[in-house]
């Protein structure tokens, strides 16, 4: 089975992973046909043996490099489906973003926000996924500033732009 891996705060500020000791990880784990996709923290791979393939990575990191990183994972059924869940049509993919949660529910703060504030802006929760439209980009958006500082999840969560989302989906499909 093809999975992705999305690594929480990697390359950011002096959070350095190099993308070679990421691959040489998840092949430790036993796990075929890696590859990286940025520098930020994407990893797709065929899953081999049971488990959860997120908690192993983060267990070898932890090992092989001294780094607790947080991983989600998602099938490539499930990135198929993230998206074509998508309800914000942008020719820009960087102004739409895809906050990826740990499990489906843990979205429930969210409802603490005043939304209609932040308009033109929009946030739409499917399952364990919030997409965000950023039409002003992510560098002034006022929601996304609020999100990051409420810590409105409650759980791990990690950022990736449209962009990024479907290279994701279409290196799972392969």
């Amino acid at each position: 089975m093809r999975v992705v891996a999305l690594l929480r705060g990697v390359n950011l500020g002096g959070r350095r992973l190099k993308m070679a000791d990421l691959r040489a990880a998840v092949e430790a784990l036993g796990h075929t046909d890696v590859e990286t996709y940025l520098q930020s923290g994407n990893v797709v791979f065929t899953q081999h043996g049971r488990g959860d393939p997120g908690a192993g990575i983060t267990k070898a990191l932890r090992q092989a490099v001294s780094m607790d990183v947080p991983v989600l994972t998602r099938t490539a059924a499930q990135m198929k489906k993230i998206v074509g869940a998508n309800p914000y049509a942008r020719e820009d993919p960087t102004k739409v973003v895809v906050v990826f949660l740990e499990a489906a529910g843990d979205a429930k703060p969210i409802k603490e926000l005043d939304l209609p504030t932040f308009e033109p802006e929009g946030l739409t929760v499917k399952g364990a996924e919030i997409y965000l439209d950023l039409p002003g980009g992510q560098a002034r958006s006022k929601l996304l500033e609020a999100l990051s500082k409420k810590k409105v999840f409650g759980t791990v969560a990690t950022s990736r732009n449209w962009r990024t989302v479907q290279a994701l989906a279409e290196m799972a499909a392969r």
